[in-house]
């Protein structure tokens, strides 16, 4: 691949399998990815881990960042493509790289240096959920990159049934819900976990909870609740975005 001089490089490693929906409406979650942290000027690449496409080893340097998106599969599992994306996390970690992760990012990120993932206690996660912000949290310095307030607490998409038990050594829980422990957290200034999506806009949501319905992975009455939240909460994308954004360009 030829690298222009000067051009910021970044990769999305895809978990997932488009939808017919998001391909029908976005043309693929590449295209929900790089329009919620991608700018102008920039070039996007993208890798299906989940078909054992990865990036070739020596070009890794010229990346400034990563992200790894959210997945139907476990974190903890032992599949191929989950290993081969372990030692990558853990060699991305060795050079200090910008990694977002997202969801099963999250997850994938915590349980490759060195945290425990499992099953969620509490069940599945699936609506706006609020999270609180630590106070004096690493998370800090990304806001003041926008020059935006820290607000204590944040609305974020989830959908999730497995959630972090242990953060590796060193990381710092940033973030927590009444119902997850690990909401966020980081490594440094190269590491950011976020267990919710700050990528997804409700129609995906609203989507994902019918099709997770027909697959009989919920019951009908945890799908209307889990609907109802989201016609009575609004996400703060915006104000995620731009934190994201912030943290992948190191501003």
């Amino acid at each position: 691949m030829k690298v222009v001089e000067g051009e910021r490089r970044y990769a999305l490693l895809l978990a997932a399998k488009d939808s017919e929906f998001v391909k029908k409406l976005y043309g693929g979650y590449f295209n929900v990815f790089t329009n919620a942290f991608g700018e102008d000027g920039e070039r996007w690449d993208l890798f299906r881990v989940v078909e054992g496409e990865f990036p070739d080893m020596e070009e890794l340097e010229s990346y400034d960042g990563f992200v790894v998106s959210g997945s139907p599969h476990d974190a903890y599992g032992n599949d191929l493509w989950i290993l081969k994306l372990c030692f990558l996390l853990q060699t991305l970690d060795a050079m200090e790289k910008k990694v977002l992760g997202i969801c099963f990012g999250h997850q994938v990120l915590c349980r490759a240096l060195g945290g425990k993932v499992g099953k969620a206690y509490g069940g599945w996660d699936i609506g706006v959920r609020r999270v609180t912000v630590v106070e004096d949290s690493p998370w800090c310095r990304f806001i003041h990159g926008i020059g935006e307030m820290m607000p204590s607490q944040l609305s974020i998409i989830e959908c999730h049934q497995d959630e972090v038990w242990e953060v590796p050594m060193g990381a710092e829980v940033i973030a927590f819900s009444e119902k997850t422990g690990v909401e966020m957290f980081s490594i440094g200034d190269h590491i950011l976990g976020i267990q919710g999506h700050p990528e997804y806009t409700k129609d995906i949501l609203y989507n994902l909870i019918d099709r997770l319905l027909n697959n009989n992975n919920i019951d009908s009455d945890f799908a209307v609740e889990a609907k109802k939240s989201l016609e009575t909460a609004e996400p703060d994308r915006k104000l995620l975005e731009k934190i994201c954004k912030s943290f992948l360009k190191g501003r």
